[in-house]
Protein backbone atom coordinates (compact mmCIF):
# COMPACT_ATOMS: atom_id res chain seq x y z
CA UNK A 1 0.00 0.00 0.00
CA UNK A 2 2.36 2.95 -1.14
CA UNK A 3 1.98 6.45 -0.81
CA UNK A 4 3.58 7.96 -4.05
CA UNK A 5 3.87 11.94 -4.05
CA UNK A 6 2.31 13.84 -7.25
CA UNK A 7 4.88 16.26 -8.66
CA UNK A 8 2.77 19.05 -6.37
CA UNK A 9 3.83 17.61 -3.62
CA UNK A 10 0.09 15.67 -3.03
CA UNK A 11 0.84 12.19 -1.19
CA UNK A 12 -1.57 9.52 -3.45
CA UNK A 13 -2.63 6.42 -1.24
CA UNK A 14 -2.59 3.45 -4.23
CA UNK A 15 -2.70 -0.35 -3.87
CA UNK A 16 -1.45 -2.55 -5.74
CA UNK A 17 -2.62 -6.68 -6.24
CA UNK A 18 -3.30 -9.40 -8.71
CA UNK A 19 -0.74 -10.94 -10.82
CA UNK A 20 2.96 -9.36 -9.89
CA UNK A 21 4.49 -10.34 -13.63
CA UNK A 22 0.64 -9.83 -15.12
CA UNK A 23 -0.35 -6.83 -17.68
CA UNK A 24 -2.01 -3.77 -15.23
CA UNK A 25 -4.85 -2.68 -15.03
CA UNK A 26 -5.84 0.66 -13.42
CA UNK A 27 -8.94 1.40 -12.07
CA UNK A 28 -10.11 4.75 -10.97
CA UNK A 29 -13.56 5.70 -8.74
CA UNK A 30 -16.10 7.97 -8.80
CA UNK A 31 -16.48 11.45 -7.20
CA UNK A 32 -17.71 10.47 -3.14
CA UNK A 33 -15.90 7.29 -3.20
CA UNK A 34 -12.71 5.63 -2.69
CA UNK A 35 -10.60 2.61 -4.01
CA UNK A 36 -12.69 0.09 -2.43
CA UNK A 37 -15.82 0.55 -4.32
CA UNK A 38 -14.49 -2.06 -6.61
CA UNK A 39 -13.45 -4.69 -3.66
CA UNK A 40 -16.32 -6.73 -6.09
CA UNK A 41 -14.21 -6.64 -9.50
CA UNK A 42 -10.35 -6.92 -7.23
CA UNK A 43 -10.32 -10.45 -6.75
CA UNK A 44 -11.49 -11.57 -10.28
CA UNK A 45 -9.65 -8.80 -12.27
CA UNK A 46 -6.28 -9.65 -10.28
CA UNK A 47 -6.41 -13.45 -11.71
CA UNK A 48 -5.52 -11.73 -14.64
CA UNK A 49 -3.72 -8.31 -14.09
CA UNK A 50 -1.29 -6.43 -11.99
CA UNK A 51 -4.75 -4.62 -10.47
CA UNK A 52 -3.70 -0.65 -9.05
CA UNK A 53 -6.49 1.07 -7.12
CA UNK A 54 -5.72 4.76 -5.83
CA UNK A 55 -7.54 7.55 -4.06
CA UNK A 56 -8.38 10.38 -6.11
CA UNK A 57 -6.93 13.63 -4.52
CA UNK A 58 -9.43 15.09 -2.32
CA UNK A 59 -10.74 11.30 -1.67
CA UNK A 60 -9.86 8.33 0.69
CA UNK A 61 -6.58 8.39 2.05
CA UNK A 62 -5.08 10.65 -0.54
CA UNK A 63 -3.58 14.58 0.21
CA UNK A 64 -6.32 17.23 -0.02
CA UNK A 65 -4.87 20.14 -1.15
CA UNK A 66 -6.68 23.37 -1.91
CA UNK A 67 -9.06 23.42 -5.02
CA UNK A 68 -10.21 23.38 -7.48
CA UNK A 69 -8.65 20.76 -9.57
CA UNK A 70 -8.67 20.03 -13.00
CA UNK A 71 -8.56 16.89 -15.59
CA UNK A 72 -5.14 17.94 -16.29
CA UNK A 73 -4.23 17.98 -12.83
CA UNK A 74 -5.48 13.85 -12.30
CA UNK A 75 -4.21 13.17 -15.37
CA UNK A 76 -0.35 14.12 -13.97
CA UNK A 77 -1.13 12.06 -10.78
CA UNK A 78 -1.97 9.32 -12.72
CA UNK A 79 1.01 9.64 -14.83
CA UNK A 80 3.24 10.00 -11.33
CA UNK A 81 1.67 6.71 -10.29
CA UNK A 82 2.10 5.17 -13.19
CA UNK A 83 6.58 6.47 -13.42
CA UNK A 84 6.68 5.55 -9.79
CA UNK A 85 5.70 1.84 -10.37
CA UNK A 86 8.26 2.24 -13.07
CA UNK A 87 4.84 0.96 -14.97
CA UNK A 88 4.81 2.19 -18.92
CA UNK A 89 1.78 0.97 -20.29
CA UNK A 90 -2.11 0.26 -18.68
CA UNK A 91 -5.56 -0.90 -19.57
CA UNK A 92 -7.41 1.85 -17.81
CA UNK A 93 -11.03 1.29 -16.38
CA UNK A 94 -12.85 4.34 -14.95
CA UNK A 95 -16.20 4.84 -13.84
CA UNK A 96 -17.89 8.23 -13.74
CA UNK A 97 -14.97 10.90 -13.14
CA UNK A 98 -12.73 7.86 -13.70
CA UNK A 99 -14.21 8.02 -17.44
CA UNK A 100 -13.23 10.94 -17.13
CA UNK A 101 -9.67 10.90 -16.16
CA UNK A 102 -9.33 7.74 -18.74
CA UNK A 103 -10.84 10.48 -21.87
CA UNK A 104 -8.15 12.72 -20.88
CA UNK A 105 -5.67 10.03 -20.84
CA UNK A 106 -6.63 8.95 -24.20
CA UNK A 107 -6.45 12.51 -25.61
CA UNK A 108 -3.24 13.66 -23.94
CA UNK A 109 -1.30 10.66 -23.21
CA UNK A 110 -2.07 8.20 -25.08
CA UNK A 111 1.24 6.43 -25.22
CA UNK A 112 0.39 5.57 -21.53
CA UNK A 113 -2.67 3.10 -22.52
CA UNK A 114 -3.03 0.31 -23.82
CA UNK A 115 -7.26 -0.22 -23.54
CA UNK A 116 -9.51 1.97 -22.12
CA UNK A 117 -13.00 1.16 -20.61
CA UNK A 118 -15.31 4.46 -19.59
CA UNK A 119 -18.02 3.19 -17.85
CA UNK A 120 -20.83 5.27 -16.77
CA UNK A 121 -19.63 9.13 -17.34
CA UNK A 122 -20.10 12.35 -19.45
CA UNK A 123 -18.07 14.56 -21.16
CA UNK A 124 -19.17 17.95 -21.08
CA UNK A 125 -21.49 19.93 -19.44
CA UNK A 126 -23.57 22.61 -20.99
CA UNK A 127 -25.61 23.68 -17.84
CA UNK A 128 -23.10 24.44 -14.93
CA UNK A 129 -26.03 25.59 -12.50
CA UNK A 130 -26.59 21.79 -11.18
CA UNK A 131 -22.79 21.56 -9.54
CA UNK A 132 -22.88 25.06 -8.84
CA UNK A 133 -26.26 24.28 -6.82
CA UNK A 134 -24.43 21.37 -5.21
CA UNK A 135 -21.06 23.19 -4.40
CA UNK A 136 -23.38 25.47 -2.73
CA UNK A 137 -25.41 22.94 -0.68
CA UNK A 138 -22.31 20.80 0.39
CA UNK A 139 -20.86 24.32 1.82
CA UNK A 140 -24.03 24.90 3.29
CA UNK A 141 -25.18 21.59 4.87
CA UNK A 142 -22.87 18.72 4.24
CA UNK A 143 -21.72 15.59 2.87
CA UNK A 144 -24.69 14.03 4.83
CA UNK A 145 -27.19 15.94 3.81
CA UNK A 146 -26.55 15.07 0.28
CA UNK A 147 -27.04 11.37 0.79
CA UNK A 148 -30.52 10.42 -0.18
CA UNK A 149 -30.07 12.23 -3.46
CA UNK A 150 -27.14 10.76 -4.01
CA UNK A 151 -28.03 7.13 -2.93
CA UNK A 152 -30.76 7.56 -5.94
CA UNK A 153 -28.72 8.64 -8.70
CA UNK A 154 -26.09 5.66 -7.81
CA UNK A 155 -28.55 3.45 -7.36
CA UNK A 156 -31.94 1.88 -8.36
CA UNK A 157 -34.79 1.81 -6.26
CA UNK A 158 -34.81 -2.12 -6.14
CA UNK A 159 -31.40 -2.60 -5.41
CA UNK A 160 -31.59 -0.17 -2.72
CA UNK A 161 -34.48 -2.07 -1.23
CA UNK A 162 -32.59 -5.55 -1.56
CA UNK A 163 -29.17 -4.78 -0.88
CA UNK A 164 -28.98 -2.59 2.74
CA UNK A 165 -25.77 -3.22 3.30
CA UNK A 166 -24.14 -2.39 -0.38
CA UNK A 167 -26.06 1.03 0.45
CA UNK A 168 -24.69 1.49 4.07
CA UNK A 169 -21.56 0.52 3.05
CA UNK A 170 -21.65 2.87 0.29
CA UNK A 171 -22.90 5.55 2.27
CA UNK A 172 -20.35 5.23 4.66
CA UNK A 173 -17.93 5.41 1.77
CA UNK A 174 -19.36 8.78 0.65
CA UNK A 175 -19.82 10.67 3.78
CA UNK A 176 -15.96 9.42 4.78
CA UNK A 177 -15.10 12.14 1.93
CA UNK A 178 -13.41 15.29 2.67
CA UNK A 179 -16.33 17.89 1.76
CA UNK A 180 -13.30 20.18 0.40
CA UNK A 181 -11.92 17.34 -1.57
CA UNK A 182 -15.73 16.50 -2.88
CA UNK A 183 -16.12 20.48 -3.99
CA UNK A 184 -12.65 20.68 -5.68
CA UNK A 185 -13.72 17.32 -7.87
CA UNK A 186 -17.13 18.77 -8.30
CA UNK A 187 -15.31 21.97 -10.02
CA UNK A 188 -13.28 20.13 -12.42
CA UNK A 189 -16.21 18.27 -13.96
CA UNK A 190 -18.18 21.31 -14.08
CA UNK A 191 -15.26 22.97 -15.93
CA UNK A 192 -14.31 19.68 -17.70
CA UNK A 193 -14.92 19.57 -22.05
CA UNK A 194 -13.28 16.85 -23.88
CA UNK A 195 -15.02 18.03 -27.29
CA UNK A 196 -12.71 18.84 -29.00
CA UNK A 197 -10.22 15.88 -27.51
CA UNK A 198 -12.39 12.78 -27.94
CA UNK A 199 -12.31 12.38 -31.93
CA UNK A 200 -8.30 12.30 -30.89
CA UNK A 201 -8.53 8.62 -29.22
CA UNK A 202 -7.14 5.70 -31.14
CA UNK A 203 -7.01 3.03 -27.99
CA UNK A 204 -9.27 0.58 -27.98
CA UNK A 205 -12.39 2.07 -26.61
CA UNK A 206 -15.28 -0.17 -24.28
CA UNK A 207 -17.85 2.62 -23.24
CA UNK A 208 -20.24 1.05 -20.54
CA UNK A 209 -23.67 2.87 -19.78
CA UNK A 210 -26.41 2.12 -17.02
CA UNK A 211 -30.18 1.33 -18.35
CA UNK A 212 -31.64 3.76 -15.33
CA UNK A 213 -28.49 6.12 -15.04
CA UNK A 214 -29.70 9.46 -14.16
CA UNK A 215 -25.96 10.93 -13.20
CA UNK A 216 -25.02 10.15 -16.16
CA UNK A 217 -27.42 8.91 -18.91
CA UNK A 218 -27.21 6.17 -21.12
CA UNK A 219 -27.07 8.85 -23.81
CA UNK A 220 -23.91 10.75 -23.09
CA UNK A 221 -22.38 7.30 -23.12
CA UNK A 222 -24.29 7.10 -26.46
CA UNK A 223 -21.90 10.54 -27.60
CA UNK A 224 -18.85 9.37 -26.74
CA UNK A 225 -19.02 5.88 -28.43
CA UNK A 226 -19.88 8.42 -31.57
CA UNK A 227 -17.05 10.40 -30.74
CA UNK A 228 -14.08 8.37 -30.56
CA UNK A 229 -13.27 5.87 -33.75
CA UNK A 230 -14.61 1.82 -33.02
CA UNK A 231 -15.70 2.34 -29.86
CA UNK A 232 -18.10 -0.44 -28.38
CA UNK A 233 -21.13 0.47 -26.18
CA UNK A 234 -22.42 -2.35 -23.45
CA UNK A 235 -25.46 -1.49 -21.41
CA UNK A 236 -26.19 -3.04 -18.07
CA UNK A 237 -29.65 -3.01 -16.05
CA UNK A 238 -28.47 -0.45 -13.47
CA UNK A 239 -28.09 2.73 -12.34
CA UNK A 240 -24.88 4.68 -12.10
CA UNK A 241 -22.37 3.02 -10.06
CA UNK A 242 -23.15 -0.25 -12.28
CA UNK A 243 -20.01 -2.51 -10.71
CA UNK A 244 -21.66 -2.39 -7.41
CA UNK A 245 -25.33 -3.06 -8.66
CA UNK A 246 -24.47 -5.50 -11.33
CA UNK A 247 -21.27 -6.67 -10.26
CA UNK A 248 -20.89 -10.24 -12.55
CA UNK A 249 -22.12 -7.82 -15.31
CA UNK A 250 -19.82 -5.05 -14.87
CA UNK A 251 -16.60 -7.72 -14.59
CA UNK A 252 -17.48 -10.05 -17.11
CA UNK A 253 -18.12 -7.01 -19.93
CA UNK A 254 -14.88 -5.57 -18.99
CA UNK A 255 -12.44 -8.95 -18.89
CA UNK A 256 -14.40 -9.66 -22.55
CA UNK A 257 -12.92 -6.58 -23.71
CA UNK A 258 -9.53 -6.32 -22.30
CA UNK A 259 -8.85 -10.55 -22.64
Amino acid sequence: MPTITADDGCPLHVEVSGREAGPTLMLSNSLGTNLNMWDDQAAEFGKHFRLIRYDRRGHGRSGVPAGPYSFARFGRDILAILDALKIQKTHWCGLSMGGMDGQWLGAHAADRIEKLVLANTNFYYADKTPWDERIRFVREKGLKALVGPNMERWFTKDFRVRAPQVIARMTEMFVSTNPDGYIACVEAIRDMDFRASNPGIANPTLVIVGKHDPATPPSAGEAIVSQIKGARLVSLDAAHISNVEQPRAFTEAVLDFLL
